[in-house]
């Protein structure tokens, strides 16, 4: 059977999967003993950072490579990884989070082979992507990429949308894009906490606290962590290696390395921050109610839906405005933005959500890339021992087995070996050469 959480993904039992009092939480929150010294220092225990450490000791669970994860958030209560919808889709525009997306998909339909025991409830019921006369030219040149490098999608016209999908209005819509295989959502909590078990089983080791400062070498390298410990005392952690995989505070951490601050390649800054999103769970009592098989859609102007379980509920949302972000000092949820910039477009798209009412709602951060949107992976072009995986605005979590691998073969082949992920270095940031994504949701 089931867990409850899987089937019905409330802001309350969001609550309880981020910090319950159960015997999991526990498990989560007591963090090992912080070691004066290791191989590799991965700043950051969400999904990337946690799936790095899987990879690493994956590789080398007989040999003697000490891993350790330092994360500040120690029960995940504003970890993006577990507050995300948790979607895994192809339908991007650049082959590199095409690619990372497929692999995506086959680690999460074959989990047990990589995680042993953990069900990550895999929902097949693809995406929905609507178009506009606008942007159908788009979203067919998109289609045609995506399905030759191994994605399964199918345009529709207006008259097929509506034969498919009879709840969907059709007004101003051109064009949809239907994943019909290797789509859907998961539980990422599942999923971090499968990556966290299987690495730690290997033998990484997963400590709680925050970084405050770097240390360096006489050559001017990194060589240790300054960690703020939760009993109030800051102890130092000297590494070989570090990580940086902290999420939507990875500016932040990078300022503490001089990222964005110093001379030549370090003045050139790691340009993610936080950005607040909501999560609003609905139910309706009209008529004609998408199905359980609906897949997650998304309107031309962004605002998205998705089914949740089977109590008829359904997850939504919508980013704003560049010009309209809301303060990220806080995960409160503005419900008013519902009403204003959400309701009135699943009102129009789908009739029955005319009547549609908030059951409850939740707040998590995006690690925005303010320079491009996309993920920034890979070596430091000045600091030769340190490695980024952040910035990935949103479509991060279904990217984190390929990113998890990516960072491993980097620091342990000096190379990447699967897939070529370096035009998504920070090298583009020093020249100025953005990677545009045109799917961001």
């Amino acid at each position: 059977m089931l867990r409850l959480g899987r089937v019905l993904r409330t802001a309350a039992l969001h609550q309880q999967l981020r910090c319950q009092s159960g015997a999991q939480a526990t498990a989560a929150a007591c963090g090992d003993a912080l070691p004066e010294r290791c191989d590799v220092l991965i700043i950051g225990g969400g999904g990337m950072g946690a799936s790095s450490a899987y990879w690493l000791k994956c590789r080398t669970q007989h040999e003697k490579l000490n891993v350790l994860v330092v994360e500040r958030d120690a029960c995940y209560t504003t970890a993006s990884t577990v507050l995300s919808v948790g979607g895994v889709r192809q339908q991007f525009s650049l082959a590199e989070n095409i690619k990372m997306s497929l692999f995506g998909y086959d680690f999460i339909s074959s989990c047990r082979s990589y995680l042993g025991d953990v069900d990550l409830n895999f929902q097949p019921h693809g995406y929905l992507t609507l178009a506009s006369a606008k942007g159908a030219e788009t979203l067919s040149r998109n289609s045609k990429l995506q399905n030759e490098l191994g994605a399964r999608n199918e345009l529709l016209g207006a008259a097929a949308l509506r034969s498919r999908f009879p709840w969907l209005s059709t007004e101003d819509i051109e064009l949809g894009c239907y994943g019909v295989d290797k789509e859907g959502w998961f539980d990422p909590w599942a999923l971090l906490m499968g990556f966290k078990k299987q690495a730690r089983a290997y033998g990484a080791q997963f400590a709680n606290g925050e970084v405050t400062g770097f240390k360096w070498n006489s050559a001017g390298e990194l060589s240790g962590a300054l960690v703020a410990c939760a009993d109030g005392i800051e102890r130092t952690v000297q590494f070989d290696t570090c990580v940086l995989a902290a999420g939507a505070q990875s500016g932040q951490v990078a300022r503490l390395a001089k990222i964005g601050t110093g001379q030549d390649l370090l003045s050139v800054a790691l340009p993610v921050e936080p950005r607040k999103r909501y999560v609003y769970v609905i139910n309706t009592q009209g008529r004609n109610c998408p199905g359980l098989a609906t897949p997650l859609t998304i309107d031309p102007d962004g605002t998205y839906f998705r089914r949740d379980g089977l109590g008829g509920n359904f997850l939504c949302g919508r980013s704003p405005a560049n010009d309209e972000e809301p303060d990220c000092d806080t995960l409160d949820v503005d419900h008013g933005y519902f009403e204003s910039d959400v309701w009135p477009t699943l009102a129009n798209r789908v009739p029955a959500f005319e009547s549609a009412k908030v059951q409850s709602s939740w707040a998590g951060y995006y690690d925005h890339n303010s320079f491009d949107a996309n993920g920034v992976i890979g070596r430091h072009p000045h600091y030769r021992n340190l490695y980024i995986a952040a910035g990935f605005s949103g479509h991060g979590i279904q990217q984190t087995p390929a990113v998890g691998r990516a960072i491993a073969e980097l620091i342990l082949d000096g190379k990447y070996r699967t897939l070529d992920l370096s035009g998504l270095g920070f090298e583009r940031l020093v020249a100025q050469q953005r990677m545009l994504e045109v799917n961001i949701v």
